[in-house]
């Protein structure tokens, strides 16, 4: 295991790996760098990590020191410096009448020498163009010619998604893009929807790749012989993203039905002949292939709205029960029960309950004759009240 940290250059250029020389280093800071090129400053982003021997490029090159207030204001000095520098080769080219683009100016740490980067469609003899620029900056001067993605990632920019450049934020290196990526992902051959701003090919179309080539496998290709859970057919399509195709079948071929990739059986895959001595299975059969979706059960409340919904319907109901009680009493004990309940009637004094009379249920006779008899019995109990009980009749 060998101890490293992680340096970067430039925003969203690769990461190196140097030696921190016992120096406990945090993501984020300022780095004095010893490369090939000489010192360098850089910016920390990977902190002191432990990483195998065969990661490591060998010689690992040393940390020299933290950055410090004065190493911030050389760079900040050297900035300034290239927006001069850009400008005056702009000048000289011009002069020279060299069919080159200047893309980019970069200082060394040390001002020691100053890089030119330019690109163009052929060779150019810029060595007039050195040394008139060595004749300014009194310094070492080098030209190097890029390519239109180095421009991109050096320049920056919005892709036609509305995101930065994925060159000039995370890839570390370009990966190689070709058009069979964009004709295995079903896309547009125009150049213009799949290239991008550089005018190549989008490196955005490297990230599907592997998913697309693993859905290929799994899928049929186009003009299959298939079973369906509704017949047999010849698939007319194929949607790898959502893995379904469309299939022309036999009985019904002027509309094709889409059907998902679980639900089909391949026959045949890709062109050729019906196989000899095939025999299309039974509806029945067929029918089995199809998929089922299971019925997703009503979703329930759940949580403070649940409880409040909860009590609100045992308050309801209570209050739906008390109602009903009220009613019945009132039915079966007539208007006084509601002074019976509450203890107090009109006319007499607050707070004083009144027993109400309950009159003593009465055995009644069954039919017309017997409550007839019940009633003649009541009328002579009155006439003859208050008289002598010699001269009442039995009753």
């Amino acid at each position: 295991m060998t101890e490293i940290i992680g340096v970067r250059f430039k925003s969203g250029g690769k990461q190196y790996y140097f030696d921190p020389k016992g120096m406990q280093v945090e993501s984020g800071q300022g780095v004095i760098i010893e490369t090939s090129r000489g010192i360098e400053f850089g910016e920390c982003i990977q902190g002191n990590t432990m990483v195998e021997d065969s990661a490591v490029v060998q010689p690992l090159r040393p940390l020299v020191r933290l950055a410090t207030e004065r190493d911030l204001e050389i760079v900040r000095r050297n900035k300034e410096k290239e927006a001069r520098a850009f400008d005056i080769c702009q000048e000289k080219i011009v002069q020279h009448g060299l069919e080159m683009k200047l893309v980019e100016v970069e200082y060394n740490f040390e001002g020691s020498k100053i890089l030119f980067f330019f690109t163009s469609e052929g060779r150019v003899d810029f060595r007039a163009l050195v040394k008139d620029l060595a004749g300014v900056f009194h310094t070492r001067i080098e030209l190097r010619q890029i390519g239109v993605r180095d421009e991109a990632k050096m320049l920056g920019g919005l892709g036609v998604c509305g995101k930065p450049f994925c060159c000039a934020t995370f890839l570390d290196e370009f990966q190689p893009v070709s058009i069979k990526m964009a004709k295995t992902q079903n896309l547009s051959l125009n150049p213009t929807k799949i290239s991008g701003t550089c005018g190549r090919l989008m490196c955005c179309l490297k990230y599907e790749q592997e998913a697309y080539e693993d859905a290929v496998k799994r899928m049929p290709k186009a003009e299959s012989f298939v079973e369906t859970p509704e017949g047999v057919g010849t698939v007319a399509s194929v949607n790898l993203l959502r893995e379904q195709v469309k299939v022309r079948l036999d009985d019904a071929p002027e509309t094709p039905k889409c059907f998902h990739n679980c639900e089909i059986c391949v026959v045949r895959n890709g062109k050729g002949k019906r196989p000899e001595g095939y025999i299309v299975p039974p509806p029945e059969e067929l029918a089995k292939l199809r998929k089922v979706t299971p019925v997703e059960e009503p979703k329930t409340l759940s949580g403070s709205v649940n409880q409040a919904l909860s009590g609100l319907w045992s308050l309801q109901a209570e209050e739906e029960g008390e109602r009903e009680s009220k009613a019945r009493r009132s039915r079966s004990h007539g208007p006084k029960s509601e002074y019976a309940e509450s203890g107090e009637r009109p006319g007499g004094r607050a707070g004083q309950p009144v027993k109400e009379k309950v009159p003593k249920e009465k055995a009644v006779p069954k039919g017309k004759e017997g409550a007839g008899e019940e009633r003649r019995a009541y009328r002579r109990r009155k006439y003859y009240r208050g008289k002598p009980k010699g001269g009442r009749p039995e009753t």
